[in-house]
């Protein structure tokens, strides 16, 4: 059979691009009837989605370069996570404490999964203390920024850094008291 009468076959990469972009069409089709500014919600996957294609390939290369690219790919998909966060509840102001996610939770995700895709133990643990380390670092600063600064007005807003100051203080005063006077 020639090339001009050869039957064309369904592949399955095929058939999910085609979903994919049927899929697509109609959700910009519905963005444009219902004036839903979907672009306002889309852009973060221009960069979540090369994360995760990092992350794959990560999966069909050698173990150093696996792990290289599953922190390169943990880190630009957690950059593209908050940013379609922040882009959905407009808090902008969280960057000022969500770079915690991006290093080192991002890394440790990559890790974690990389490791428990691979049943690497190694792997899976220096993940899950970077994530750890992580949301601790995150919790730590989106208390003092929300609750003590109020970047994003929540919170003590001006009340909040001498409240602080204060209870800072008396807690050094009481354990100076428990320990006795001590000059130094």
């Amino acid at each position: 059979m020639d090339k001009q009468n050869r039957p064309v076959t369904m592949t399955r990469g095929n058939a999910l691009g085609g979903i994919l972009l049927i899929v697509l069409g109609i959700v910009f089709l519905l963005g444009q009837v219902f004036d839903i500014h979907i672009g306002r919600y889309v852009w973060p996957f221009m960069i979540i989605v090369p994360g995760v294609f990092l992350f794959v390939a990560a999966l069909a290369v050698e173990e150093e370069v696996a792990k290289a690219l599953a922190i390169v790919g943990g880190i630009v998909t957690m950059v593209g996570t908050i940013l379609l966060v922040q882009s959905l509840t407009n808090l902008w102001a969280t960057w000022s404490y969500a770079w915690a996610l991006v290093a080192p939770t991002g890394p440790g995700l990559g890790l974690w999964l990389l490791g428990s895709i691979k049943d690497r133990d190694e792997l899976v643990k220096s993940g899950k203390d970077l994530i750890r380390v992580g949301l601790v670092i995150f919790v730590i600063a989106a208390v003092f920024f929300e609750l003590i600064m109020g970047v994003s007005g929540f919170g003590l807003g001006r009340y909040g850094l001498p409240l602080l100051l204060i209870l800072l203080g008396s807690f050094l005063l009481v354990r100076n008291a428990r320990h006795g006077w001590h000059n130094a």
